[in-house]
């Protein structure tokens, strides 16, 4: 900050008296006695003309008056500026999971139109202001997203094209594609959503189905880079069709992820592994989701964002090789489904910050902080009406009573939704309200 300079204040100068005049001569008597007196006078005039001029004479300054005079000095000198500071950037950040559009979803939401089109916005609505609130918003598209296909359900999904609208209207930009599902329409599937993002806004980025392997996804906000990959375990048996304009990249193909991870590491600030992988309806890691983990580290992912599994599983802080602390959450649980279990119907939002710090000389340093997990429900009413999204601090008894879960899990309430997640997730990283 600079600082104000003041200009040097002026002195006001001491009142110096004048000697009064002389008188004219009268007579020589007189003129001698005048004479006298003159001289007399004069002495006592001169003595006090010298008196008068000790007096007038200027006294050290003191007070205002040197500080104007050191004031007025120091204005002669060149200004010094404070050194250069460290440029901080921040990014927040938020990671959610499967978004798996059932078809009494897309039923729902044709209904809400009078069969004219599809409204999905109900089912996200509740959420709108808390994703507002972060800088970058993450989502596993678990299905194809377009209108070229008609829309399908469980086993083999297809969604129509208002949901992908719905979900950029909540927020979401950067949308993963690689799970189980995307071969679910073959090459015409997989070429239509591609089709249907491509059209979307241009701050829309995607990952997961890979035209080019080398091409890596990268985007910006606020001053720093994130490249964004994304690899599943499986495609549910359906092998990548021949004539299919990308492809995805399977969590078995080390060597490529690898290779991946090192090409961004060079192309971006901060690096994000997307992972569909570890065993459905299971709250525990597999062996092999933390081998792969710790490989991911240890390659150069700065975080790694898990769904598939359909329900919450364990977040964790990983060391890499070089000694990075890199966040891990394992499985994110469903976003929005019309699954039937009571563990199905709960998720977490992983949110973190990210910080890059710019030092004068050029050289920057990236953080990872304040990693949290915000529980969110998937609510609906008995034979899966009304299906729509509450985050749990907005949750509430009378909505647990009336959930339509309960007719196959029997007991659904606040205390339950808490258990399932503190047994799961460590609790310093739950955030409540």
């Amino acid at each position: 900050m600079q600082k104000k300079s003041r200009k040097p204040g002026k002195a006001i100068p001491k009142h110096v008296r004048q000697p009064s005049k002389k008188r004219t001569k009268k007579s020589a008597v007189t003129g001698a006695i005048l004479a006298v007196s003159g001289v007399c006078v004069l002495v006592l005039a001169v003595s006090g003309l010298l008196f008068g001029a000790i007096e007038a004479a200027p006294k050290p300054v003191q007070g205002s008056a040197a500080q104007a005079s050191s004031t007025s000095s120091d204005a002669s000198l060149p200004s010094v500026s404070e050194p250069a500071q460290p440029t901080v950037q921040t990014v927040r950040f938020s990671a959610t999971g499967d978004n798996l559009i059932h078809d009494g979803i897309y039923l729902q939401a044709a209904k809400r139109t009078g069969g004219t089109g599809y409204d999905f916005a109900p089912v996200y609505e509740n959420l709108k202001e808390f994703y507002a609130e972060f800088d970058l918003n993450w989502l596993n598209q678990e299905t194809l997203v377009t209108d070229e296909i008609e829309p399908d359900g469980y086993p083999q999904f297809c969604t129509p094209a208002a949901c992908g609208q719905a979900v950029y209207d909540l927020g979401m930009r950067v949308i993963s594609m690689s799970n189980n599902h995307a071969y679910d329409k073959y090459a015409k599937g997989i070429e239509a959503t591609m089709r249907f993002w491509d059209s979307m806004p241009d701050d829309v980025l995607t990952t997961g189905l890979w035209s080019d392997e080398t091409e890596i996804p990268i985007l910006e906000k606020n001053g720093i880079t994130f490249a964004f990959l994304s690899y599943t375990e499986s495609t549910n048996g359906i092998p990548t069709p021949d004539d299919a304009p990308a492809h995805v990249i399977y969590t078995s193909q080390e060597e490529v992820i690898q290779s991946q991870i090192q090409r961004a590491n060079e192309l971006a600030d901060v690096v994000v592994a997307g992972m569909h992988w570890g065993v459905e309806n299971s709250h525990d890691v597999s062996a092999s989701q933390e081998l792969l983990a710790q490989k991911l580290a240890d390659w150069g992912a700065d975080v790694i964002i898990g769904t598939h599994p359909h329900v919450v599983q364990a977040i964790d802080m990983l060391t890499a090789a070089n000694g990075r602390q890199v966040p891990v959450a394992y499985s994110l649980g469903n976003f929005v489904s019309a699954q039937q279990y009571a563990d199905q119907m709960i998720s977490v939002v992983m949110t973190f910050d990210v910080t890059k710090t710019t030092q004068v000389d050029g050289s920057s340093e990236i953080s990872v902080t304040n990693v949290k997990a915000v529980p969110s429900v998937t609510h609906y009413d008995a034979n899966y009406a009304n299906i729509r999204q509450y985050l749990y601090r907005d949750y509430t008894e009378e909505l647990a009573a009336q959930h339509g879960t309960r007719a196959s899990s029997g007991r659904f309430d606040l205390a339950y939704i808490r258990e399932v997640l503190t047994q799961t997730i460590d609790e310093s990283y739950l955030q409540w309200d």
